[in-house]
This record gives C-alpha cells, structure tokens and sequence, in this order.
C-alpha cells in the first residue's frame, strides 16, 4: 500500500499544480470583489445581469441546436460511409479521424472564404448579377456560427458511429433485405437501435465541446453571438472586472464537469 501512495505521489501531485490550483485560484477570485472580502456578491451582481442570462442562454441553445444538427448529419455520413459502396470510402473514413485534429478556427475561416462578405458565392453573386453585394450575409449572425458548429464537430459524432457500424453483423442486414425489408426500415429497425449507444456518446461529447467553444464565435466576426466563454473574454479583457469573468467561468465550468460527467456514463455503455 506505501509503495502504491509512493508511485501516485508524483502524478496526483502534478495534476494538482497545474490542474487543480488554477483552478482554486478562480474560484477563489471569484469570491472576491472589488470592495475586498469574501464575499457571495460578485455571483449575485454577474447573475442577475442581463448580459450573464443572455450568454447562458446563447450558449445553451446554439449547443443545444448543433448537437442535433451533428446528430443528423453525422448518422447520414457515417451511413452512407458505411453501407453504401462506393470508391474512396474508406479513405474518406480515415480522413475523418484526420478531421478530428483540425483546430476549430481553420473550418471557420474556410467557410468565410467561402461565404463571407467577400468571399466566393457572394463574388460569383455579384459577377453574375452586377449587385453592389452578394446575398450570403449570414455568418456574422447566429446561425453562422451554428453552421460553422454543425461542420467542425459533426466527425465528432462520425467517429464512434462508424466504429459501432463496423461491429454491426452483416448477416441481420442480409437476412433482413433477403426478407424484403427495404432500406428505411433496415436502417429504423435494425442499425438505428445498434447505433443509439455510439449516437448518445458522440453526441455528449459535442454537447460539451460546444459549450465551451470559443474560436469558432470569435472568427466569425458574429459580435452580437456572446456566449459564456465570450463573456469571460469580455469581462476580464474588456472590462477589468476579473472577479465577474472568475464567476462566469466557474459557472460553466460547472455545467461542462455536470455534461462531461454524462458524456462519460454514456462512453461506458457504448463501449467507446
């Protein structure tokens, strides 16, 4: 047993120095407010504000939306990858673990060269039809940012998808088409239920992922999109009120351990 303490010294004992004392020193910082003390008032004065209880809900329903966005679209792709033979699918399945390396701001950045104000559609717009400006002026807004969300961590669902359609037995997809069943109720009654599992981990794995997302919303240039992380940047770059941005970040920091928590139950079950 003290050999055992001995050689779990060391690693607790650096998780604890560069993890866990950080952040302390949040937490511990956002009990402080300006006026010195401790005291509770810096969470009641950060959420009770407008600009909080709107990031909180900017934050939760543009994860809430792409999740469900990279749910969908994932189970199409990893379908399509996997039971539809075509040439090139299994290159296009290990590009998406290359996929999964990208940094968040180069998928982000690739959209505004596609659509951005200057970009290629709106160019070609304007070639074709002599306007001052192109059509596509959406990905300084909301729903720019749930695009560029949706294109960057839909591999995130892809992945354990097409790792549980691997194991799946081809002879109940054989059998089931041999019996007439066709290609709707294959994939409702047969592969859906086996793929549940791989869908709810990947899926709470983007959840928090998106939560915490911070490049894809800065890129776009959406100013009028705050989000939680948005709002930290703010508070402690912008305004100086260090004790504010301490709050925000201990609050999502909260709901990220609460999410990942699930992701982590859900990951078991499916094997992944």
């Amino acid at each position: 047993m003290t050999r055992r303490l001995l050689w779990a010294a060391p690693p607790v004992a650096l998780l604890a120095l560069f993890f866990l004392y950080p952040l302390g020193l949040v937490v511990e910082q956002s009990l402080k407010p300006d006026t010195g003390g401790v005291s509770l008032q810096p969470y009641a004065d950060v959420l009770a504000s407008e600009p909080f209880r709107e990031a909180l809900w900017t934050t939760v329903w543009l994860a809430l939306a792409a999740t469900a966005g990279c749910l969908v679209l994932g189970f199409l792709l990893a379908l399509v990858i996997a039971f539809v033979p075509f040439p090139g699918a299994r290159a296009v399945a290990r590009f998406v673990d290359v996929f999964l390396s990208f940094p968040s701001f180069l998928i982000t950045l690739a959209l505004l060269f596609i659509y951005g104000t200057v970009g290629m559609a709106n160019g070609l717009w304007t070639d074709a039809t002599g306007a001052a400006e192109g059509p596509f002026q959406f990905l300084t807004t909301p729903w720019g940012v749930l695009l560029a969300e949706i294109t960057y961590f839909t591999p995130f669902v892809m992945r354990p998808l097409l790792a549980a359609f691997a194991q799946l037995d081809t002879a109940q997809l054989e059998a089931a088409g041999s019996l007439g069943a066709r290609a709707p109720r294959i994939v409702r009654r047969i592969i859906l239920p086996e793929a549940l599992p791989a869908l709810a981990a990947g899926g709470s794995l983007v959840l928090v992922l998106c939560l915490n997302e911070f490049g894809i919303v800065l890129f776009t240039g959406a100013k009028g999109v705050t989000t939680l992380p948005t709002l930290v940047y703010s508070k402690a770059i912008l305004e100086s009120d260090y004790p504010g941005a301490c709050v925000v970040a201990v609050v999502n920091v909260l709901i990220s351990v609460g999410l990942y928590g699930l992701y982590r139950v859900v990951s078991r079950r499916a094997g992944a």
